[in-house]
């Protein structure tokens, strides 16, 4: 026996537990400490075992039982736990009290198959126990409660009683059917109620010489009512009819009601009765007859069916005899009626079983069916589960290569850009230089296209409108397909959003449509199509990898070659190309595939052998509204005088983006780690921008010190740059939002254009925030010493050729020149970029030269101005007193004078 405490009782499962409770308590009995050690010994013996048991103890009966118990009154347990027996018990407790006063008398007692009507799931029903009662004595011999045993037999109960029940019906119908196959008379193998009815009158009638004989025949009429059914013979009236019980023959109630014969032998007619029809319902009087005679027909169980009516016109017509053989008559009537119904009864179970087979037979035949399509199902599950794997492995192992050979990439292709202004004046030198940037652009793309593949670049999703988006590239992909390919574009009515990067839609809408054209040798029709889509729970689980739900659908269908089923499997996996050597990189499908992948959508090829491919790209819906379309990548490809801090470890990509920022006329500070750089920003030098790589040794990541730089410095702006993507920004594939990313590798014009546009971007940030932070600057002045040697110039002409051959004199002249090809564009420049000198065009189309010049000295006061112009005048204003005309055609030796003029005043 266990003792008291945190280890009483052992085990005991669920029951246990509770006991073990401190706030437990029993009525009557006390904390558990102070049981006696009988009740503790008993207890944990009842709470071990797996027969369902329960201890009553105490003066109170305390009620304790085991988990085995529990399915025996779930609906009392856990509150029976400890509660008085009587109190538990107290629906049956009549029945109970007996058994519990006689085996507390110390008499022990069994019980078998013992009927208990009990409340289940809000309901009483029959049940039946086997008990067993035995009394129990404390530690002194009293007796102090009771140990019940039970076991529930209501199922064996059920089972026996229903085996018994079978066999008389199946005996009774046999009985049934043997009296209809022996019967000889017409009354016995007559199969049909109406029938048999009339031949019992017509039999009656002739038996008893009555002139007028009835058979009323109880009928239920479906709606918890009933109608007589009858036959008449010896007057003029239709065979059978349908009407309510005559209820002015109250005198054959005993015969309805089963009560017995009910007969008369003179009765005298009601004198109304020629003015009212028999059965009408009068209040008084009978049927016009002097004597007549009423007999039950009864069924075997007893229940009146019918009743039989004999009437005379003379009184006296029935004899005891006459009687007698009416009431045999009777008794014939009711076997036939009984068998009737019962072999109307088999015959619907015959009919219902052969229902039942042909049900059976075709579910087998369906299971059957539903079982090998099952089996296939599964197979193609999993074979298209090996199938994601597999690309999932390839995936990882290609976006893995894709860091280090863009670092090596932009190492290359900053150096060559650099290289470019060196050799400038060597034809031969700049050529080999574009063919080696065109050579890093492929590379770029192949590693973009592996990092695709591999779900590994950092998508920047907007809710978008695909039906827009692809309409509005209709020219762009004529011009790359060719006049020899019709194209033909369907949006369908009332099409969804998505939430995808439009970016890397068009790239795989372009990568599909070049590779329909190279199927299609050129010429042949292209069909686009945009639509909404449900992919149910049954496409799901064939397609393991796909979510169910609502998608937008483009399908991008070809008249070509089509694809072979060896082709369909390999066409996603990188490197994979069935075009001539040198005609692709094989990696156009396996890009587009990685990024619907990565966008959490699906791609299906359906493709045949000469009959032309068509492939689905399912992006997920939202339910947002249209984004709208951001102005970044119009923002012109200028430098600036901010303060920007890099921090990279990979030491050529840094000397090189050094470089790059210095040339685009930057204040360059440089870290060679996350540590390094916020060393840099806690020494409290001033700084616009943190240029920062994403994955950097140490143990401070970039996240970290951009939040930490933000902590020091509210205004400064953040750019991240990276050759993969990294957790630690991206995640679920997608840029966390409000960052800014710069892949590697990057142009000079790249850089340029993301640089201006995050300091454009950022809360307080551009021109105004840059000269808050430096107190002595002024707005004409240079920032950095090392700028003030090349004065920045802002050439503003709409004419191309014009504008290039002027920046290039100016380049040679010395001066820095920044573009602009209007007005607007040069007021956009003037909103984030100092500059000393403007040199512009007066008849600018939109905003005028003038109106540019006067907006100019708005922002600027001390700015310089020259008018390049046709005419002769300067424009008439006192905001641009100072102003240098610059007539057109001039050399540059007019160029280089005007310009010395309108910065004499700055230098």
């Amino acid at each position: 026996m266990g003792s008291v405490g945190n280890g009483w009782p052992r085990g005991g499962g669920e029951i246990g537990e509770l006991l073990r409770h401190p706030a437990f308590d029993a009525i009557g009995l006390g904390p558990v400490e102070s049981w006696p050690a009988s009740l503790k010994h008993i207890a944990e013996m009842v709470l071990n075992s797996r027969q369902p048991k329960f201890v009553a103890w105490g003066p109170d009966l305390a009620f304790l039982y085991n988990d085995a118990y529990v399915p025996v009154f779930p609906e009392r347990h856990p509150a029976a736990l400890g509660k008085p027996f009587r109190e538990v018990w107290a629906d049956i407790w009549e029945q109970f009290s007996p058994i519990v006063a006689r085996t507390l008398s110390g008499s022990p007692q069994l019980f078998k198959e013992l009927l208990i009507p009990m409340r289940r799931d809000g309901r009483t029903e029959d049940t039946w126990f086997t008990f067993s009662y035995t009394p129990l004595r404390d530690d002194d011999g009293t007796i102090a409660g009771i140990l019940c045993a039970t076991l529930d037999v209501t199922d064996q109960v059920a089972a026996k009683r229903g085996e018994k029940l079978a066999l008389d019906e199946l005996r009774a119908k046999s009985e049934a059917l043997a009296v209809v196959n022996r019967a000889g008379a017409a009354i016995t193998v007559e199969p049909d109620v109406e029938r048999l009815t009339q031949i019992v009158v017509d039999a009656g009638v002739t038996l008893t010489g009555a002139e007028f004989g009835a058979f009323f025949y109880n009928v239920d009429d479906g709606e918890g009512g009933s109608y007589m059914l009858y036959a008449l013979s010896g007057v003029d009236r239709k065979n059978f009819e349908k009407f309510p019980m005559p209820r002015n023959t109250k005198v054959f109630a005993p015969t309805f009601d089963g009560e017995g014969i009910v007969r008369s032998d003179d009765i005298l007619l009601d004198p109304r009765y020629g003015q009212n029809a028999p059965h009408s319902g009068m209040p008084k009087g009978h049927l016009p007859v002097r004597s007549y005679l009423a007999v039950p027909v009864k069924s075997r169980d007893g229940s009146v069916i019918g009743g039989l009516f004999f009437g005379h016109a003379e009184p006296g017509r029935f004899s005891q005899a006459t009687e007698a053989s009416l009431v045999s008559l009777a008794g014939q009537s009711a076997v036939a009626i009984d068998n009737i119904r019962l072999f109307r009864a088999a015959k619907l179970e015959i009919d219902q079983r052969r229902d039942m087979e042909d049900q059976l037979r075709k579910l087998n035949e369906m299971l059957e069916v539903r079982v090998a399509a099952e089996i296939a199902d599964r197979q193609q599950a999993e074979a298209a589960l090996q199938q994601a794997q597999k690309m999932e492995s390839i995936g990882k192992l290609t976006g893995g290569v894709a860091h280090d050979f863009n670092n090596l990439l932009q190492v290359i292709s900053g150096n060559l850009q650099l290289l470019g202004k060196d050799v400038a004046e060597n034809g031969r030198a700049k050529e080999r230089i574009a063919n080696a940037l065109v050579a890093v652009e492929r590379g770029s793309r192949l590693a973009s296209q592996l990092l695709a593949f591999g779900r590994r670049q950092p998508l920047e999703p907007k809710v978008v409108n695909i039906g827009r988006l692809v309409t509005g590239m209709d020219d762009m992909l004529r011009r790359a397909l060719g006049e020899e390919i019709e194209v033909e574009t369907i949006v369908s009515g009332g099409l969804w959003n998505t939430f995808a990067d439009p970016v890397q839609i068009e790239n795989a809408l372009l990568n599909l449509a070049i590779n329909s054209r190279d199927a299609m040798d050129g010429a042949g029709r292209l069909t686009i199509e945009v639509g909404n889509a449900l992919l149910d729970d049954s496409y799901s689980r064939t397609h393991p990898e796909v979510k169910a739900g609502q998608y937008v659908v483009l399908a991008v269908t070809d008249t070509g070659s089509g694809m072979t089923e060896e082709v369909k499997e390999q066409a996603f996996e990188p490197f994979f190309s069935t075009k001539p050597e040198g005609k692709g990189t094989g990696l156009g499908l396996s890009m587009v595939y990685g990024f619907v992948k990565q966008s959490g959508g699906h791609v299906k090829i359906y493709s045949q052998t000469g009959e032309g491919t068509t492939i689905k790209l399912y992006l997920p819906r939202s339910l947002r509204s249209e984004d709208r379309a951001t102005a970044a990548d119009t923002v012109p490809a200028t430098g600036g005088t901010e303060t920007i801090l890099v921090a990279e470890d990979d030491e050529g990509v840094r000397a090189t983006v050094i470089e790059m920022l210095s040339d685009l006329g930057y204040y360059v500070l440089k870290a060679k780690d996350a540590q390094s750089a916020l060393t840099v920003i806690e020494s409290g030098a001033h700084i616009d921008l943190l240029f920062t790589d994403v994955v950097m040794p140490g143990t401070l990541k970039s996240p970290e010190l951009a939040r930490l730089a933000r902590a020091r410095l509210p205004d400064i702006a953040v750019l991240y740059t990276s050759g993969y993507t990294e957790d630690s920004i991206v995640h679920g594939g997608r840029l966390d939002p409000g960052l800014e990313l710069l892949s590697k590798p990057y142009t000079r014009e790249d850089l340029a254009r993301k640089i201006r546009h995050v300091l454009a971007s950022r809360p307080q940030g551009g021109r105004g925030a840059a000269d808050a932070a430096r107190p002595n600057a002024k707005p004409s002045e240079p920032h950095h010493p090392e700028t003030a040697a090349k004065p920045k110039l802002l050439l503003v002409e709409d004419d191309a050729f014009i504008r290039m051959d002027t920046a290039e004199i100016l380049h040679d002249l010395g001066y820095d020149v920044i573009e602009a090809e209007s007005g607007e564009q040069g007021a956009d420049i003037l909103d984030h970029t100092l500059v000393d000198i403007i040199v512009v065009d007066l008849g600018l189309p939109g905003m005028s030269g003038s109106a540019f010049a006067a907006r100019a000295r708005e922002a600027l006061p001390s700015v310089g101005l020259v008018f390049a112009t046709g005419g002769s005048d300067l424009p008439d204003s006192n905001h641009l007193s100072g102003s240098v005309l610059l007539p057109k055609p001039f050399n540059s030796a007019a160029l280089d004078r005007a310009v010395k003029a309108a910065l004499q005043p700055r230098l």
